[in-house]
């Protein structure tokens, strides 16, 4: 992210330490990498200097089963909804799809990502790595017009949106909602997620075919088909580290 003269880069609040990464290197891999090597601190964000996408990684230290951890995923996606609501226009909408799709006026426009080390839910993770990609601007030459199932946020009437800005307040509100899942677990964020989810009480294909009933008390979605109603737990959206 190259920051023109007389601009300032992103800014972190007091507990969050911003590390900047080249515009090609992936945030997410380069966090987890150093968590796994023990050599990150809870609070640091990885993210990329690139002015075309949103692509930065939070790391996180649990002292929770994995189960109940990653109800910080809708944390953050809920952080990242209120950002883009802070800088965008007042008709730009946010939704979700289960676990991880990030949807901007109805079209996909970005994703969350997950790790941690160790994949059992009853197990407490030594660290746990959230990814957030966002579109922003496309690149030159693209006809966002052939695609309408994808967007970009300067397409949706967001051009003045730069990502330095949108970084900053991405740290603020993801803190917001971090601390809320800390003190009050994730009942507030269980229902603000849910109200943010375009997909729910309907008909699903992915991440497997039926009816989304809801989300369990975790985070889990409720998945309702010929043969009764189970859980997909949030752990199933974890990457190998």
């Amino acid at each position: 992210m190259s920051v023109e003269p007389g601009l300032e880069g992103p800014t972190f609040p007091p507990l969050q330490t911003g590390v900047p990464l080249g515009a090609r290197v992936d945030p997410f891999a380069r966090a987890v990498a150093q968590a796994q090597g023990g050599e990150v601190e809870p609070g640091t964000v990885h993210y990329a200097e690139t002015d075309r996408a949103l692509r930065l990684a939070v790391t996180f230290a649990p002292e929770t089963p994995l189960r109940h951890a990653m109800g910080v995923v809708l944390a953050v996606e809920l952080g990242l909804a209120d950002a883009i609501g802070a800088l965008a226009p007042p008709e730009v909408a946010v939704h979700f799809t289960w676990p991880a799709g990030v949807k901007v006026n109805g079209a996909a426009c970005g994703r969350i990502r997950a790790a941690a080390s160790t994949t059992d839910p009853a197990a407490e993770p030594d660290w746990l790595v959230v990814g957030v990609e966002l579109d922003v601007s496309p690149e030159p030459g693209t006809e966002t017009g052939r695609t309408p199932d994808r967007t970009w946020l300067h397409a949706e009437g967001c051009a003045d949106v730069t990502v330095p800005a949108l970084i900053s307040s991405f740290a603020r509100h993801m803190l917001v909602w971090v601390h809320s899942f800390m003190a009050d677990g994730l009942g507030p964020a269980h229902a603000a997620w849910r109200a943010k989810c375009d997909t729910l009480e309907q008909d699903i294909t992915e991440p497997q075919a039926g009816f989304f009933a809801g989300l369990d008390e975790h985070g889990g979605m409720l998945l309702r088909t010929g043969s009764g109603t189970r859980i997909i737990p949030l752990t199933t959206m974890l990457e190998a580290p």
